[in-house]
């Protein structure tokens, strides 16, 4: 059995690993789009499919956290303008309602410093009804 590192590229992978387009094997996975990321502010989104859901036929929520997660860290990336990288510290989820359909998170960066980005992120779906609030801590690091 062969197991590699999905952060190693494989041997022929040009996909980009750092900037607005890297390539992330999980939200590829998942089906995350980057709709927009520039100023500290992102938009990203996720149709949901039967394999994403719950047993209750929702968004699972390991789904939801992953789409904030994703939002936020393009929040804080985008505030430096993608020139290094983050690895999430902390992060709070506070779930407020059943989501299906498409959904999207938008990311904000609130505050910090040179090493660290503040941000918050909320999950809505099609009506406009939000589904899940977040906030975290990112810490930035040199691209590698």
């Amino acid at each position: 059995m062969s197991l590699h590192l999905a952060s190693a590229p494989q041997e022929g992978d040009d996909r980009p690993r750092s900037g607005p387009q890297r390539h992330v094997p999980f939200s590829e996975h998942l089906g995350l789009r980057l709709e927009h990321a520039e100023g500290g502010e992102s938009l990203v989104s996720v149709a949901l499919r039967p394999e994403l859901l719950n047993n209750h036929a929702s968004g699972h929520g390991g789904v939801l956290m992953t789409l904030l997660d994703s939002a936020m860290a393009h929040a804080a990336l985008s505030r430096v303008g993608y020139a290094r990288e983050v690895v999430t510290v902390d992060m709070h989820i506070a779930f407020m309602r059943p989501a299906g359909g498409v959904l999207q998170a938008r990311g904000h960066a609130t505050g910090g410093g040179r090493s660290v980005c503040f941000c918050e992120a909320t999950v809505t779906d099609a009506s406009g009804d939000v589904a899940a609030r977040a906030m975290g801590t990112f810490r930035y690091r040199d691209i590698a």
